[in-house]
């Protein structure tokens, strides 16, 4: 397979010869949309699946997906850059939202600091720019300095691995969730029990820990912090069924969830999203499901650190 038409259309203005090949690697638990500059290239498979493509010697771009709350166009990803002839690779990784570890690993023998593998598999990493960077050094025989990693020559292959630990990141900081941006209202627990079936309710915030969830943007399960139960929408989510804790499970789709950019909790592929009850703001109005619909300000759940 190879890399994007327009590549190779500015390699022939170039009169540059097609010389690096990468070897990209899905090691995420599901299926990844791969992207290069901007430009879809392949939908990879899960654990395993790769994706190869040969570019000019002295080609800069981007590799990354958009997989688990990720975008198109490289905002809330982490992506592997290259830069010219020089050899020049580096991660760079969104602040604001880390959606996959990354490691580029050059197939050629590490000489020194040169040629060394780079890896960012937290969004606290030191090894990765929080920008791209606007500049680089002229070559010499002292290597770059991290999170910039350089493996001078030509025909250097490349393999960028998405997810290297084999899972997507761990589940993000505790939180607590507030009906469209009301801080004094907060997503709870009835009672704080803790059992299968305790419905999830609106409720005064009280900073207690049935009120402090752990989630991430894009898919992810919406935890109780500290325990091994998770907001569930039974097993036939519909619109006005009201939402409750279960024991977590692995790739339950009751507990498969999708935290949108645009601050809505949505049952992954169903069309169903966590919504106020009617609106209500009123002390143990339960939760329910209902149909996803734009704009609907009693589906936006606004998250915000727990104390």
């Amino acid at each position: 397979m190879r890399l994007h038409s327009s590549l190779f259309i500015l390699a022939g203005l170039l009169g540059v010869l097609a010389d690096r090949q990468y070897t990209i690697k899905n090691s995420c638990p599901s299926s990844i949309t791969l992207f290069i500059n901007g430009a879809a290239q392949s939908v990879l498979k899960p654990a395993g699946g790769t994706f190869q493509t040969t570019v000019p010697n002295d080609w800069s771009g981007f590799i990354y997906t958009d997989a688990n709350g990720g975008n198109q166009n490289g905002t809330g990803t982490t992506r592997a850059g290259f830069y010219g002839q020089d050899g020049y690779y580096y991660i760079v990784k969104d602040p604001a939202y880390f959606n996959t570890g990354v490691t580029i690993t050059p197939q050629s023998p590490v000489a020194g600091a040169f040629c060394a593998p780079a890896s960012c598999t937290n969004n606290s990493c030191s090894t990765a720019y929080s920008q791209p960077p606007t500049a680089f050094p002229p070559p010499s025989s002292v290597p770059a300095t991290p999170p910039l990693y350089e493996c001078p020559g030509t025909n250097i292959a490349y393999t960028v691995e998405f997810c290297p630990g084999g899972s997507f990141p761990p589940p993000g900081p505790v939180v607590t969730l507030h009906p469209n941006g009301n801080a004094g209202k907060c997503l709870d627990v009835r009672g704080a029990v803790y059992a299968n079936g305790t419905p999830v309710q609106i409720y005064d915030c009280n900073g207690t820990g049935a009120q402090k969830w752990r989630l991430t943007r894009g898919n992810t399960k919406v935890q109780v912090a500290g325990t091994n139960f998770c907001l569930d929408a039974g097993s036939a989510p519909a619109s006005g069924v009201g939402l409750k804790i279960w024991t977590c499970y692995e790739n339950l789709a009751a507990q498969s969830w999708y935290y949108t950019n645009d601050n809505r909790v949505a049952l992954f592929n169903q069309g169903q999203c966590v919504d106020l009850t009617n609106g209500v703001l009123t002390n143990s109005n339960q939760v329910q499901t209902w149909q996803c619909t734009d704009n609907n300000t009693n589906q936006i759940w606004t998250g915000s650190p727990a104390s």
